[in-house]
């Protein structure tokens, strides 16, 4: 949900790295260290069986954080989007992704994904504390009444049931950058055909979201609730700033939504054919115009990805300069590209823009026809937006 800091590995799923940050583990130790005397107190147990109920409950809280985000980076990878990485913090989880949404519908189908994933950790919950207690004593379990034996299993689910209905309930409303702002700005998108507009719009509602989400954490620390109440604040700081950037971002995109990929790119850049020999490629064109990457075209000139000068220089070291260019091409490089008559403002989103410092143009039969560069684009942005101080 918001932009984070670097973070340290967990693990990989499906090949998406999963990583934490500092904050993370601020939560962790926390909720561990808030929830351990009432979970001893709901088990009469050992302190020692009650502690590790505790650790166990709350490592599977983040699990179903992470089933959350995974929503998310499977339907983006169903839509065509790469997803980098998952990355948990204080106030949640984020999925970074290689683009913007390009289309109401695939913005809906993303944001949506999230909420589903967290539903179904909800229902795994729900049936298996049906299969413990049955439907007539479930509200007694969850509520720790004592009518119901608690034993640790039990005792989890009744706390993850509850809190992960609230994450469902609390990431559906209509607010940027919640999923649920998302999905109103990709309803206002379908209906208005402005993306902008559905833009602002979730972004104003996200504002007044934080305002009163502000007010109740302020509300709750003077109640003396102590951590939520900050937390809350906190967290309403979090949307607000999120909010506040996106209706930034949408002043500036709506100066330079008229100006396409084609009109910045430089149309004649240097490519290498995909028979071309690697001798070949080292030779002419890597040591010629000392390119550390340069985009490759089959015979038809259709773009097809991008061969790195050092794998290159590995081939011709060994003696296998013999070895075609098309078989050193970057694994999934071949998706680095944009459609030419597309706005500038859907090239800022890619990845590899950041990562290689241009985006490859073509047009809609996959022929490449330009190359656009970080300068090129920040020309284009501040000849832009010059204008109207210059009138």
């Amino acid at each position: 949900m918001f932009r984070r800091t670097r973070s340290i590995k967990l693990m990989s799923v499906a090949g998406i790295r999963i990583g934490v940050d500092g904050t993370w583990f601020a939560m962790l130790f926390l909720l561990i260290f808030l929830l351990s005397g009432s979970f001893r107190d709901a088990l009469h147990s050992s302190q020692y069986v009650a502690y590790l109920t505790t650790v166990v409950t709350v490592l599977l809280f983040f699990g179903s954080l992470i089933v959350h985000e995974l929503g998310h980076a499977i339907a983006a990878r169903h839509e065509g989007v790469q997803v980098q990485r998952i990355e948990l913090f204080l106030f949640g989880g984020t999925t970074y992704m290689s683009r913007d949404a390009q289309t109401p519908g695939e913005e809906f189908r993303i944001a949506a994904a999230g909420p589903l994933g967290t539903l179904l950790f909800i229902a795994v919950c729900l049936g298996v504390d049906l299969a413990l207690v049955g439907p007539h004593r479930l509200l007694h379990a969850v509520e720790l009444d004592g009518t119901v034996p608690i034993t640790p299993v039990l005792l989890a689910l009744s706390w993850l049931l509850p809190m992960n209905i609230l994450i469902l309930l609390f990431n559906i409303v209509p607010a940027y950058p919640l999923d649920g702002g998302r999905i109103a700005r990709a309803a206002i998108w379908k209906l208005t055909g402005d993306k902008l507009r559905g833009t602002r719009s979730a972004a104003r509602m996200g504002e007044g979201f934080a305002i009163l989400l502000g007010g109740f954490g302020l509300y709750s620390t003077l109640r003396n609730t102590g951590f939520v109440g900050i937390w809350l604040m906190l967290l309403a700081f979090m949307i607000w700033q999120s909010a506040r950037m996106a209706l930034s971002g949408t002043s500036v995109a709506s100066q330079v939504q008229d100006v396409r990929v084609a009109d910045v790119m430089d149309h004649e850049p240097i490519v290498i054919r995909g028979t071309s020999t690697v001798q070949q490629a080292y030779d002419e064109a890597f040591l010629r115009y000392g390119s550390e990457w340069l985009p490759v075209i089959d015979g038809d000139g259709r773009f097809i990805g991008i061969a790195r000068r050092e794998r290159a220089q590995e081939l011709v070291l060994a003696d296998q300069g013999s070895a075609t260019v098309g078989s050193i091409l970057e694994p999934d490089s071949g998706r680095l590209s944009i459609f030419e008559e597309r706005p500038l403002t859907d090239l800022l989103a890619l990845e590899s823009l950041g990562r290689l410092g241009a985006v490859i143009a073509t047009d809609d039969h996959n022929v490449l026809t330009g190359l656009v560069t970080v300068d090129q684009v920040r020309r284009a942005l501040e000849s832009v937006l010059a204008k109207p101080a210059a009138r």
